[in-house]
């Protein structure tokens, strides 16, 4: 069975919808699970201190949530065009994988919410692949050739999904947003099935 991790912080709970749409596209491909990890919080005045499982959601991610992967779907909330500062705070921890080669050549993707239209949905995206390259990884995008990224009028890009959460954060995911998301899991599986047979 290929492990795909779908890693992702949610704060309002749009990215974890996303997540769970990447989940069923993953494990719709045969013999390919999706494994469900978050991350806590932090606070701006120290590290805060949480329980090993949270009281609700997707267990907390590990190393070794990373290290076992087969492939990576990561996601986040846009914090003026970059991901939000718990995810990255777990990023910037992972130095020991890089020294170890621990993620190179493994198959990435990421996807994004914000609250408008143009609130740094794309910038979001390539900063999230930065960690990703470092790391080795083989980065998919969400190519032209699915008909939903050219008819949304909410969210989409190339350069993975998002979605447009409105000013209060409580759009739902729109049809095209839930169809990229399902398919752009599903390719990431079926990439995986490829490289690794």
């Amino acid at each position: 069975m290929f492990k795909i991790l779908v890693l992702y912080y949610s704060n309002y709970g749009a990215v974890e919808k996303m997540a769970h749409e990447f989940a069923r596209g993953i494990e719709s491909i045969e013999g390919c699970e999706a494994v469900l990890r978050t991350v806590p919080k932090v606070s701006s005045h120290c590290e805060s201190i949480e329980s090993d499982i949270p009281d609700t959601g997707a267990l907390y991610a590990t190393h070794a949530d990373l290290e076992s992967c087969d492939g990576l779907a990561l996601g986040s909330p846009t914090r003026f065009g970059n991901m939000a500062a718990p995810l990255k705070y777990f990023l910037d921890g992972t130095g020991s994988l890089w020294a170890k080669g621990a993620l190179i050549n493994k198959p990435g993707t990421v996807f994004t919410s914000t609250a408008s239209l143009h609130g740094g949905q794309e910038t979001t995206l390539l900063t999230m692949m930065l960690p990703l390259i470092h790391h080795g990884m083989l980065i998919l995008g969400t190519p032209y050739s699915q008909a939903a990224l050219s008819e949304t009028s909410t969210g989409g890009t190339p350069y993975g999904v998002s979605h447009l959460a409105g000013p209060q954060s409580n759009n739902p995911l729109s049809a095209h947003e839930k169809i990229l998301c399902f398919e752009t899991g599903k390719r990431l599986a079926e990439i995986v099935k490829k490289l690794k047979n």
